[in-house]
């Protein structure tokens, strides 16, 4: 008897224990006890913090390099730094659609590391390149008449871009792979997952924090050489701990063998080529039976949509009034390694008697305030909004989303209103006519916008990230994450077109620019209040869409 009551219950693990929707290294069925979950995440999670240390080593004091060692001037640095960071964004789709169509997310990871590696090497190069550090050029007044090879300026961009090129194929798969290791259809596992997202970005920001601490300071203060050098080898790093893990992995398997964007390209040719046409040829009964025919040649190809690939492209264009109305957000994201980074410039950033914060540091205060609210969130607003809500996650994606987007409008309030203290204490002290002073105005008056925009993307960023990831077919969840980073990117050349726009409307016949090079003439308020009624349209349009969007039945929302 005793026998009896032990052999069932021994069982049951064994019959739970074999995924059908994932292999392990060697193509066998993945076994829950020995692959994927925390154990597997972990090495991908590290992955992440050292990528994200390596980009935002570029990223965060891209401008300032710009603006003093390759002698730019502000309004086109910034459009430089818009246009890099919106690329790097896009290109993901690209990295999504080679990895969930061709190659998968594990080799495209692999792939486009070396990729990185490679820029952030030439990157390397470019900056310690002699006649990069003219003699005549040691200081940032004298800098802006020097003008670098253009030889050397090619190769700078060049790496740049191929930097971007390894993250659009990094970035998505990473992320996906790392979601990959949590089950959905087990409860625990699901939960898990849901927790993954939050500690993702939590652990992330943790290397944006030691970036924006550190090497910054090594670039502003020792040389660009070693600043862009130490990303570089942190890359080889990640790489090498990536791989560490690969027998512990799970490997998703499709469940079609049809490539999907092509099923949803299919779909959508057909939508528009049948927009005004009825195809007498099929009756009620075929189509019920055959889904939409994909126009008459590819029908006469034996090319049809099935019923679920029109509800899976369905799924994909639902998405859009949600991407569409966070733009504004983006917009706003593109800010801080910009324009707040060259207002830190202006303040005075003494800390006793012989140190100065890096403008660029400033930005750590944003992954502070990620790293201090996320547990907050996770461990406390969650689990008191599920007994309130009695929804898994608390409260849903889109109300997440929705909670981050307004505190961007607060923080660009904020940011604003620094300004206007900061142009009025320049005015005061007679230093308007004077572009390379230090207004007498701590730059601790910074801090509010950088904290609040901070937990606004715990809630935002996570949540879309999350949001985008769910909401997708199985088959297409890298191309998910991929359409959450390309927000960012059209945000960042909006962002682009906006300050060219300005500039030019602003900055015509001798009138002084809002992006004027001396700040003290400049009026980056009025760029911030516009972004803050931009943001407020964006918060009304999302909250719009959001009220009648109807979630994937497959979600844990």
């Amino acid at each position: 008897m005793a026998h009896s009551g032990i052999l069932p219950h021994a069982h049951t693990p064994l019959l739970d224990d074999t995924l059908d929707s994932a292999v392990d290294y060697k193509g066998r069925p993945a076994r829950r006890c020995s692959s994927g979950r925390w154990r597997s995440a972990c090495f991908i999670i590290g992955v992440e913090v050292a990528e994200r240390f390596a980009y935002y080593g570029i990223e965060s004091n891209l401008i300032n390099y710009l603006t003093g060692r390759l002698g730019q001037s502000m309004a086109t640095a910034a459009q430089n730094v818009n246009t890099w960071s919106g690329t790097a964004s896009m290109l993901p789709l690209l990295g999504a659609f080679v990895a969930d169509s061709y190659v998968g997310r594990y080799p495209t990871i692999v792939i486009a590391s070396l990729l990185y590696i490679l820029g952030l090497g030439l990157l390397t190069v470019s900056a310690v390149l002699p006649s990069f550090n003219p003699s005549h050029c040691q200081t940032d007044k004298e800098i802006s008449s020097c003008s670098p090879p253009m030889l050397q300026v090619i190769l700078f961009f060049f790496a740049l871009y191929l930097v971007a090129v390894g993250q659009g194929g990094h970035k998505p798969c990473v992320q996906a792979f790392g979601a990959d290791q949590f089950d959905g259809k087990n409860p625990e596992e699901s939960k898990a997952k849901s927790s993954f997202f939050n500690w993702w970005y939590f652990c992330m920001s943790g290397g944006i924090l030691i970036n924006s601490s550190i090497l910054n300071y090594i670039q502003d203060n020792l040389n660009w050489g070693l600043g862009f050098g130490i990303p570089c080898t942190t890359m080889v790093a990640a790489l090498f701990v990536f791989l560490l893990g690969t027998k512990t992995y799970r490997y998703s398997v499709k469940g079609d063998e049809k490539n999907p964007f092509l099923k949803i390209g299919w779909v959508f040719v057909a939508a528009i080529k049948n927009w005004h046409t009825t195809d007498s040829s099929l009756t009620d009964e075929e189509v019920s039976q055959q889904g939409l025919a994909c126009t008459r040649w590819f029908k006469e190809d034996g090319k049809v949509c099935s019923v679920s690939d029109v509800e899976e492209a369905k799924s994909v264009l639902r998405l859009f009034p949600i991407w569409a109305s966070c733009l504004a957000f983006a917009i706003v994201f593109a800010q801080p390694p910009t324009f707040f980074t060259k207002q830190g410039v202006t303040m005075d950033r003494s800390i006793g008697s012989g140190f100065k914060v890096p403008a660029a540091s400033l930005q750590c205060f944003i992954s502070l305030s990620i790293l201090l609210f996320v547990p907050i969130y996770d461990r406390i607003l969650v689990p008191t909004a599920r007994v309130l809500t009695r929804k898994p996650s608390g409260i849903t994606m889109l109300q997440r989303i929705g909670t981050g987007m307004f505190l961007s409008v607060i923080a660009m309030v904020f940011a604003a209103l620094v300004e206007v203290q900061r142009l009025k204490t320049a005015e005061q002290y007679g230093l308007v006519d004077i572009p390379y002073a230090t207004v007498p105005m701590a730059v601790w008056w910074l801090i509010p916008q950088y904290v609040i925009f901070g937990v606004a993307q715990v809630f935002t960023m996570v949540g879309l990230q999350e949001f985008f990831y769910d909401e997708v077919p199985n088959e297409l969840r890298s191309v998910g994450l991929s359409l959450y980073l390309s927000i960012f990117g059209v945000g960042s050349f909006l962002s682009s077109f906006l300050i060219s726009v300005i500039n030019k409307t602003t900055g015509g016949d001798g009138q002084t620019s809002w992006f004027n090079d001396n700040l003290n003439q400049a009026h980056l308020d009025y760029f911030y209040w516009l972004l803050a009624g931009l943001s407020t349209v964006g918060l009304s349009t999302y909250l719009y869409s959001a009220r009648s969007y109807i979630y994937n039945s497959t979600s844990t929302t």
